[in-house]
């Protein structure tokens, strides 16, 4: 079995197990993270507010797509099926906290990119940070 493994090029289980927890955990934080920003999106007003509205809404819409792909294209190359937990949103009370949330994710991305085996789940990831860091120039900078 070892030797089949080896021949296949598997992770030893050990690393894998901790690549496999940290891509549901994102795959599940993608996920609850645009019901939390779709929210915001509903309630931002004032000055400034329609740039928000359009980035936050544009962050929600393709954070669904991005996280199902993540997990399809992790699950296809590994040929294991991620385990996703019940885990409510994050509540976000304004776009300030909005955008201290995209760099928390954008974090967790860079730290899941670092012991990914898989280039085509990293570059996967690499449009979810192309995806926060346009909706933060539209936030910071446009709003």
């Amino acid at each position: 079995m070892e030797r089949t493994l080896k021949k296949q090029g598997k992770q030893p289980l050990k690393r894998r197990g901790r690549v496999d927890e940290m891509t549901s955990l994102l795959v599940q934080e993608l996920m609850n993270a645009a019901t939390s920003f779709h929210k915001l999106h509903l309630h931002v007003n004032g000055p400034g507010s329609y740039a928000q509205h359009k980035a936050l809404g544009d962050l929600y819409e393709s954070l669904p797509k991005l996280a199902d792909d993540i997990a399809e294209g992790y699950q296809g190359a590994c040929e294991v099926l991620l385990d996703c937990n019940v885990k409510m949103p994050t509540y976000l009370k304004n776009v300030e906290e909005a955008v201290q949330y995209m760099r928390h994710i954008s974090e967790a991305v860079t730290e899941l990119q670092s012991i990914m085996p898989h280039s085509e789940i990293v570059n996967q990831l690499d449009l979810v940070k192309d995806s926060i860091n346009s909706a933060k120039y539209k936030l910071i900078f446009l709003s």
